[in-house]
């Protein structure tokens, strides 16, 4: 763990968290700065900065628990209506705390949250140029 990663702090119980979920790998607790009423986040015990970095075999117990408290927050918080997954990776893309982290967010119809973007065009030749570049790496 990174002595000075604020999600290493919480699972090491330096700083207090309010949790809804932990097992060997995987800890969920409460976001002290929520989206909306039930805002969770989930993340690996382990320190990994993004995506990339986590290990495919606690990647799978990662989102086991991302979707057992998911399923929580629909079962269990009044009026809620669906939910947001929110992960990003690297500062250029929002992430804040460099210890991956998923936020579970709980949405209600009009609730005023805003996570969209304006739509860009791509033409299917353009398209397949990045297809073609991508599946390089995948397989």
């Amino acid at each position: 763990m990174h002595g000075e990663c604020v999600f290493c702090r919480v699972v090491k119980g330096e700083i207090p968290a309010v949790k809804l979920y932990e097992d060997a790998i995987v800890l969920s607790f409460l976001d002290i700065k929520p989206a909306a009423k039930g805002h969770a986040i989930v993340i690996p015990k382990n320190h990994y900065k993004t995506l990339l970095d986590v290990p495919h075999e606690e990647m799978k117990a990662v989102m086991a628990a991302v979707q057992k408290v998911a399923a929580a927050i629909m079962a269990e918080i009044p009026g809620v209506e669906g939910f947001n997954v929110l992960q990003s990776n690297s500062e250029a893309a929002g992430q804040v705390i460099p210890h991956i982290h998923f936020h579970i967010i709980p949405r209600k119809k009009g609730d005023k949250l805003n996570f969209s973007w304006a739509p860009g065009q791509s033409e299917k030749s353009e398209l397949e140029k990045y297809a073609e570049l991508l599946k390089k790496k995948i397989r």
